[in-house]
């Protein structure tokens, strides 16, 4: 097999352009069987085979700098660098990621796993070049989805200001270009990069330029109908706009193409856009025709496309989802918007059963937020589903445009906690730290998926903004109440009763909590459990007396202990003169946590029932 000869990009520079189509096939038959066995995002990478084989075949990495955006289409890149053999480990607990990243090899230019990056990136390594008067290059790939981030159009407008030499290549698998029109420009374009026809450009321009009287007409006239047929035929008016070349649309599975292009760009002056066209899921029938379904997915059959059942409770992304499809259907003033995931914030059923009031707003977490405050400015009640690591890039709105107004939007956060197999960059342990101070919101999370529910009946009645975070995953299973109640805003509930010390939990921890006060019973420890259900307001006269009743308080969350609920707690005991309390928090250490089974990294950091019960016990001896 060929691909078992390549441990690096200089090992596929050997072959020859005839064999990369073999090669193509194999990575692809490769990538099929071990993320049919592991899981992964797979429809992005199938869609990436060709156009990653050209790059590496005419760029030279490290030394020239590939800066993927997301990096969930870099699997054929890892393949290539050094990784194959274990690549079965990727995503994996204490494998490889799945995404790039620095640590990792020193052909991954640059770590991430959100989006929307790579311009910027790529740009300031370009800048980076130019400073210290190097040739190497400096190639931004980026997906059409990607571009909706505003920090993309924010890097491509700094690029086409600074001029420097930045090749972006935008992949592109939803735009519809007929086959005349993206062949005929792929023609062009081919004889545009080479030398020759830049060669003659500059003298063209430079002898219309010195002739006397009217030179300088017959240029301008030219450039305009070079604009007019660029503007008519391709899509790069907006590029060129931005002060950018643009070559494409390009067939992004046409290898001969592909590597003619890049070879021709490689001493290409200033900042240019290769406009890609690739299918999702290419070479996988089930992952061409339902590309979102297998943009991420987990094991599955790889004969049939099928995954294995689902687990028999439903999740906690499906419970929202349906429960506010039944909140909407009562109150004309709830509309739903969600940043590109849809399927993934369980807002498909809002969109099916109420499409006028569902908006879709691309991978732009900031406008979403912000789009939400305006339409709460006017009347109504958006509900913001966003993942609690995505939320991050939208502080500022929440902060300014939410909270400063107090403006009636919900910030519904699902994935909060430990995700799992993404990794550092998607779990959503963060939140609370970063939500807790801002003035006027009201945060809470669910113990279980039937508190979900009554918590966004709650969310939506308060008239004020709301941030609810919950988990990734199954619920319990737990019988859902058929009639949802408004909770009263800022009060837990006394779970379990106890006088040696009091476990006070929060959102996903509190299920394990109550496990772990069996088990302390069982040896003679008498612990309370209280369900804090608000981190902010907190209910000071529930957690005030069981701190005097008890004297000692654990806290357990699913967050970052900096600034987390423990906090929230540690400064309600000061700020009441109960410092002598003795505090001791469980979550979320000061560190990055990498990707594995969410119940191994809940074991990990000692916040499953195991690890609280081993604290606890800890605790009473000290």
């Amino acid at each position: 097999m060929l691909l078992e000869t390549i441990q690096n990009p200089t090992d596929l520079k050997k072959l020859t352009p005839a064999q990369l189509p073999l090669l193509a096939e194999e990575i692809r038959e490769f990538l099929l069987q071990t993320v049919s066995e592991t899981g992964g995002h797979l429809g992005s990478n199938l869609g990436a085979v060709e156009l990653t084989l050209a790059l590496h075949y005419c760029f030279s990495t490290p030394q020239d700098k590939l800066v993927w955006d997301v990096g969930h289409q870099a699997y054929t890149h890892k393949l290539l660098t050094g990784r194959r053999n274990r690549f079965a480990t990727q995503r994996q607990y204490k494998g490889i990621s799945g995404f790039p990243k620095r640590s990792e090899s020193e052909h991954d230019a640059f770590g991430v796993g959100h989006s929307s990056t790579s311009i910027s990136a790529a740009l300031g390594m370009a800048v980076a070049g130019d400073l210290n008067h190097t040739k190497n290059r400096a190639i931004a790939v980026i997906g059409d989805g990607s571009l909706t981030g505003g920090i993309a159009f924010e890097g491509l407008n700094q690029a086409g200001h600074l001029k420097k030499n930045l090749i972006v290549v935008l992949n592109d698998n939803e735009m519809s270009i007929s086959k005349n029109v993206g062949a005929f420009s792929a023609f062009i374009s081919r004889k545009m990069t080479t030398r020759y026809f830049r060669d003659l450009k500059r003298e063209m321009q430079c002898l219309l330029t010195n002739i006397p009287a009217f030179g300088k007409d017959i240029l301008q006239f030219a450039k305009r109908a070079e604009n007019s047929l660029k503007g008519f035929l391709t899509p790069g008016a907006l590029f060129e706009a931005l002060g950018f070349d643009y070559i494409g649309p390009l067939d992004g599975h046409d290898l001969t193409s592909l590597i003619d292009v890049f070879n021709g760009v490689r001493d290409y002056e200033g900042p240019l856009l290769v406009h890609v066209m690739t299918t999702k899921g290419k070479g996988y029938r089930p992952a061409e025709e339902t590309p979102a379904k297998f943009h991420g997915v987990g094991a599955f059959d790889l004969s049939t496309g099928k995954t294995p059942a689902k687990a028999a409770a439903l999740s906690y992304t499906e419970i929202f989802g349906r429960t506010l499809v039944d909140l909407a259907q009562q109150d004309p003033k709830i509309v739903a918007i969600t940043a590109a995931m849809p399927d993934g914030t369980g807002l498909n059923f809002f969109s099916e059963a109420l499409p006028d009031r569902f908006f879709d707003v691309g991978i732009a977490e900031q406008h979403g937020v912000c789009f939400a405050a305006g339409l709460a400015a006017d009347g109504y009640k958006p509900v913001t589903a966003i993942y609690s690591t995505f939320m991050q890039r939208a502080y500022d709105q929440v902060f300014h445009d939410v909270c400063l107004q107090q403006l009636p939007v919900v910030i519904a956060m699902d994935r909060a906690g430990l995700v799992g197999d993404d990794g550092p960059t998607h779990h959503g342990v963060f939140d609370l730290s970063f939500l807790r101070h801002l003035p006027g919101l009201t945060i809470m999370a669910p113990k279980d998926e039937n508190e979900l529910r009554h918590m966004l009946k709650t969310a939506l009645a308060l008239n004020a903004p709301v941030a609810l975070r919950y988990p990734r995953g199954a619920g319990y299973g737990v019988e859902l109440d058929k009639d949802l109640q408004v909770l009263p805003t800022g009060k837990g509930e006394l779970l379990r009763e106890g006088s040696d010390l009091t476990i006070v939990a929060i959102g996903a921890t509190v299920m394990p909590a109550l496990q772990a006060a069996e088990v302390l019973a069982s040896q003679g420890i008498n612990a309370a459990v209280v369900n804090a259900r608000f981190v902010k307001p907190l209910d000071a006269e529930l957690i005030l007396g069981q701190a005097y009743s008890t004297g000692r308080i654990l806290t357990v969350e699913e967050n970052a202990l900096q600034g987390g609920f423990g906090s929230a707690i540690l400064e309600l005991l000061h700020d009441n003169n109960a410092a002598q309390i003795k505090v001791k928090r469980l979550g979320i250490p000061d560190q990055y946590i990498e990707q594995g089974p969410q119940a191994q990294l809940r074991k990990d950091v000692g916040i499953d029932a195991e690890g609280i019960e081993t604290a606890a016990k800890e605790f009473m001896k000290n």
